[in-house]
C-alpha cells in the first residue's frame, strides 16, 4: 500500500503517463481510450498540484512566481465577472493552467529531481512511438490502404495525408517533435549524465527520415513553420555560441548568413514538399488501380448513384495538399472574430469557457461547439481574449523574464552548450512561440501540442535554477517575504 502510495506522490511518472496518454489521444483508433484514461490522470495532476504546494511549497520557490499569481487572480477574477453556463469549462481550464505551473514548469521546485533522465526517457518513448506510427502510414499509404470508419479518415483526411492519427496538423506536429528529440538523443551531454544506453544513430536516422516525409505529406503549414524556425533558431546558435573575436563586420556577416540560410532552407523544404506530394500522388493512384483490379472494383463507377459515395472518393486523385486553397485556411476570419469578443470586456477578458458561448450568444460569430471552428486558432489572441489586457499583460511578464534568463544562459556562458540539450530546448521553445500563432496552443488546451510545450519549459526552468548562482538571485516570498532584486553582473558570468 505504501509503494503505491509512494508511486502516486510521483510527479515525474504523472508527467510520463500524463504525456504518454495525450499522445495516444492523437492517434485514431486509441483515442477514445485515451480520453477515458485521461479524466483519471487528469485527477491525479490537480491533486498532485495541491500535494507539491504544500510539501515543496512551490509557489514560493518557483522562478516568476509573482507574474504567474498575479496571472492567475485575473484568470479567476475574469471566470467570477463572466458567470455563465460554461462556468464548469473555464473552471476545468483553471484547472489545467495549475497543472502546467505547478506540475510542469515547477518541477524545479522539486527536491532532487534529476530532469535529464525524465528528458531521455519521454523522448526516446516519444521517437519509437513515432516512428512505428508513420511506418505504419507509410506503409498503408504504399499499398493503396484508404478507409473511413466510425468518423475516422485513415491514411487520407481531406485529401491529406494524415496517417493513422486522427488529423494531420496533428501528424505534422507529432512528426517535428519526433525530430527534435532525435537530435536531443544524440547529444553527447545528455548521454553522459543519464544512465542507460545511448539510441542507435542509424535507428535516428531513419526515425528522423520517417517523421520528414511524413511532415511534407500531412501539409501542415503551422508544422512546417515549426520545423522550420526551430532549425534556423538553433543554426543561429550556432553561429554565436563562440564569443570570441566578435566585431562588428563579423556579427553583420553571421547575420546574413543565417539570414540566406533560413532562405535557402525554407525555399528547398517547400520544393521538396511539392516533390514528395506529386511522386507519392502518383505512387497512391498507382497503388489503389492495383487493389481494384485485385478486389475486381475496376468497373467503371456510376457516379448518379450514391451508393457509390465510398468508390467515387476513393478514386479521386489524391494531391496531399490542402483542398481550401486560401493559406490561412479561415485564420483570418477567426481572428477578426477575436477583436469582437475582445471588445466585450477588454480588461479582464471574458474566460476562456465563454469565447464560443459569446461567439454564438452575443456576436453572432462563427464560432461553434460542433464544427472546426471552436478556437481562434492563435495561442496569444485566445489568452488576450480570455483574460484582457490585464491578464495577457503579466503573462508576457512572466514570458519575457523567462525568455530572458534562458537567453543569458545560453548566450552569455564562456563555455557553449554545444553537446547539450539546452540548445534545442531554446530553439524549440522559440519556435513553438511563432507556430502559437497559427495553432490553438499555448495555454487553453488539455492537448498533447500544448502539454509538450510545458514540459519543455520546465526542463529549461530546471537549467534556469541549476545556473542560479551565475546570475541575480531572486525567490518569490522566499522564507515568506520577497527579497530585494541584485543587479545582473555580467562579470560572473
Amino acid at each position: 500500500m505504501t509503494d503505491k502510495k509512494l508511486l502516486f506522490q510521483d510527479s515525474s511518472l504523472f508527467r510520463k503517463v500524463y504525456i504518454i496518454d495525450l499522445f495516444f489521444c492523437c492517434i485514431s483508433f486509441l483515442q477514445i481510450p485515451a480520453y477515458i484514461l485521461l479524466v483519471a490522470v487528469f485527477c491525479w495532476g490537480v491533486w498532485l498540484v495541491y500535494r507539491n504546494q504544500s510539501k515543496n511549497n512551490t509557489f514560493f520557490h518557483m522562478r516568476f512566481g509573482l507574474w504567474i499569481g498575479a496571472f492567475l487572480i485575473v484568470t479567476l477574477l475574469s471566470i467570477l465577472i463572466n458567470f455563465t453556463v460554461t462556468v464548469f469549462y473555464s473552471a476545468i481550464m483553471f484547472l489545467h493552467i495549475l497543472v502546467c505551473f505547478f506540475v510542469f514548469y515547477g518541477m524545479h521546485t522539486e527536491p532532487g529531481f534529476s530532469f535529464k533522465e525524465e528528458l531521455f526517457f519521454i523522448s526516446k518513448l516519444i521517437v519509437y512511438l513515432t516512428f512505428i506510427a508513420n511506418v505504419i502510414g507509410i506503409l498503408c499509404l504504399v499499398i493503396g490502404l484508404r478507409f473511413e470508419w466510425m468518423g475516422i479518415r485513415f491514411i487520407i483526411y481531406e485529401n491529406r495525408f494524415t496517417g493513422i492519427y486522427y488529423n494531420p496538423n496533428l501528424l505534422g506536429f507529432c512528426s517535428v517533435i519526433s525530430i527534435v528529440c532525435c537530435h536531443m538523443l544524440g547529444k553527447p551531454g545528455l548521454i553522459s549524465e543519464v544512465e542507460a544506453p545511448a539510441v542507435n544513430k542509424t535507428f535516428l536516422f531513419a526515425c528522423v527520415g520517417a517523421n520528414f516525409f511524413s511532415l511534407m505529406l500531412c501539409d501542415s503549414n503551422a508544422s512546417l513553420v515549426l520545423m522550420l524556425a526551430y532549425v534556423v533558431i538553433y543554426f543561429f546558435y550556432g553561429m554565436f555560441a563562440d564569443k570570441k573575436n566578435l566585431s562588428a563586420s563579423r556579427v553583420i556577416l553571421k547575420v546574413v548568413s543565417v539570414v540566406l540560410v533560413g532562405v535557402f532552407i525554407t525555399l528547398s523544404a517547400l520544393v521538396f514538399r511539392v516533390i514528395c506530394q506529386t511522386g507519392f500522388s502518383v505512387v497512391f493512384s498507382k497503388t489503389n488501380s492495383i487493389v481494384d483490379i485485385i478486389t475486381g472494383n475496376e468497373d467503371e463507377i456510376d457516379y448518379s448513384s450514391p451508393l457509390n459515395d465510398t468508390k467515387k472518393k476513393n478514386n479521386e486523385k489524391i494531391s496531399f495538399s490542402h483542398q481550401n486553397k486560401n493559406i490561412d485556411s479561415g485564420r483570418i476570419r477567426l481572428w477578426k472574430e477575436s477583436i469582437d469578443l475582445f471588445k466585450i470586456s477588454p480588461i479582464v477578458g471574458i474566460s476562456n469557457g465563454n469565447i464560443v458561448f459569446y461567439s454564438e450568444t452575443v456576436t453572432e460569430g462563427s464560432l461553434s461547439y460542433f464544427n472546426h471552428n471552436n478556437d481562434l486558432h492563435n495561442g496569444f489572441l485566445t489568452i488576450l481574449v480570455s483574460t484582457g489586457i490585464i491578464g495577457f499583460a503579466f503573462f508576457c511578464i512572466f514570458g519575457f523574464r523567462f525568455a530572458k534568463h534562458s537567453a543569458q544562459h545560453l548566450f552569455l556562458r564562456e563555455k557553449p552548450f554545444r553537446n547539450d540539450v539546452y540548445p534545442c530546448l531554446f530553439a524549440f521553445l522559440s519556435a513553438y512561440l511563432i507556430y502559437s500563432l497559427f495553432e490553438r496552443a499555448l495555454l487553453y488546451d488539455i492537448s498533447f501540442l500544448v502539454m509538450w510545450f510545458w514540459l519543455m519549459t520546465g526542463y529549461m526552468s530546471c537549467y534556469i535554477a541549476r545556473f542560479e548562482p551565475m546570475l541575480e538571485r531572486k525567490y518569490l516570498f522566499h522564507r515568506k517575504r520577497l527579497k530585494p532584486l541584485r543587479r545582473f553582473k555580467r562579470t560572473l558570468l
